[in-house]
């Protein structure tokens, strides 16, 4: 039932929230994070935008002044304000944008129940919001750990949300045979437009591992002089290795002589078995290639998804992010949500331990710049047939 559907989706979010000081709402780390009161109000923000005042008769818009806080990236919608000053939108306050989800909420749920004949524009809408939201609940862990982990006291969100002490569950290698296979969504059920376009693509033999790469084998990596020695990584990795002095994934330290990683339950002793991860497709190329082995590509992930354990970690690919056949653009503000930032980025396929239940599916295409390393994203090998 989609207003069921809807109302749990908005109840995880708060529910996320509710370990959180009122002062954990506003910081904001960096450019590419946001103050979880950001995403709170933003994911409301689009159901005001895009489903109540298009659809709802007669509905009040809680506050004109929203469109400009609360607009992510839509400029079809009009002005915003400043990504990287979301942390200083002191007002309006933490209550504030809690009546604010309060008040949308109160009218979609008028409004589901005064149209018993929903038409499908309108349902398709509404399901648009809610997998935006449960897009937006990961982000929103992502960037608080983030933020709590400049914090040289270690701050702990909430003491079972450690979320990268799992293990594998299988290891050894999957063989695929070469052939024609068909790549993207192909049903009626949900999906983003940039998984449209059912194609066909043609796959040489390979073999793809059924384990994720651990801390262990990535700290082999890093002192066998993994960060030292260039010639394991991509230029542009290379140059960002050492403009920004990186040594190891985000999060780790060492600390008399052990490694230790900072989790949302605080900072902890690194556990060698626990799946890697918060690491970018730099260094994640650069370990393949001290492996002699390689990354997947997304159509070679998607064919083999169906016999592996896959959803602990975003697994990065060696796809760049490109439409598929036929992909196009929709018409109005809701064509802004993926097309146009097909360029300069990576596709990284499955999911995480942060992704919210029901948000996962295998031809769902995630995309991130090479170099960011805050989502919980992990490494998956693959070698080729002799």
């Amino acid at each position: 039932m989609l207003l069921e559907h809807y109302l749990k989706t908005r109840h995880y979010t708060e529910a996320l929230c509710a370990p959180l000081s009122t002062e954990d709402y506003v910081p904001q780390a960096e450019a590419f994070t946001s103050p979880p009161k950001w995403h709170l109000a933003h994911t409301t923000w689009f159901f005001e935008c895009f489903v109540l005042k298009p659809y709802a008769k007669g509905y009040c818009e809680f506050d004109p002044t929203f469109d400009f806080l609360f607009n992510s990236y839509y400029r079809a919608l009009g002005e915003r304000a400043i990504r990287a000053q979301r942390g200083i939108i002191t007002r309006p306050t933490v209550a504030e944008v809690y009546r604010y989800r309060q008040h949308v909420d109160r009218a979609i749920i008028q409004l589901l129940n005064d149209t018993p004949s929903i038409e499908s524009a309108l349902e398709d809408l509404i399901t648009l919001g809610i997998h935006h939201e449960q897009q937006h609940q990961e982000l929103l862990l992502s960037d608080l750990k983030y933020t709590f982990s400049l914090n040289p006291t270690h701050p702990v969100y909430h003491d079972g949300a450690v979320q990268v002490a799992d293990t594998n569950s299988c290891s050894g290698w999957l063989s695929i045979a070469e052939g024609l296979y068909e790549i993207g969504h192909n049903d009626a059920s949900f999906c983003y437009d940039n998984e449209l376009g059912h194609h066909k693509v043609w796959l040489a033999p390979f073999s793809i591992a059924k384990d994720l790469v651990t801390n262990g084998e990535y700290i082999a990596f890093i002192e066998d002089g993994g960060y030292e020695h260039f010639q394991y990584w991509l230029d542009d990795g290379w140059s960002w290795v050492e403009q920004n002095h990186i040594r190891s994934p985000l999060y780790w330290q060492k600390i008399n002589h052990q490694w230790h990683y900072y989790t949302l339950a605080g900072l902890k002793p690194l556990d060698p078995n626990a799946i890697l991860t918060h690491i970018s497709f730099y260094e994640a190329s650069a370990f393949a290639h001290w492996k002699g082995l390689r990354l997947p590509t997304e159509f070679e992930w998607e064919v083999a998804s169906q016999q592996l354990d896959w959803g602990k970690r975003w697994e990065w690919t060696s796809s760049a992010y490109l439409p598929y056949p036929g992909f196009r653009i929709s018409a109005g503000a809701v064509g802004e949500y993926n097309g146009k930032f097909m360029i300069n980025q990576m596709v990284l396929r499955g999911a995480s331990v942060a992704t919210s239940d029901g948000h996962q599916r295998y031809t769902y295409r995630n995309f991130f710049h090479p170099h960011f390393q805050w989502q919980f994203t992990g490494i998956r090998l693959v070698k080729e047939n002799e």
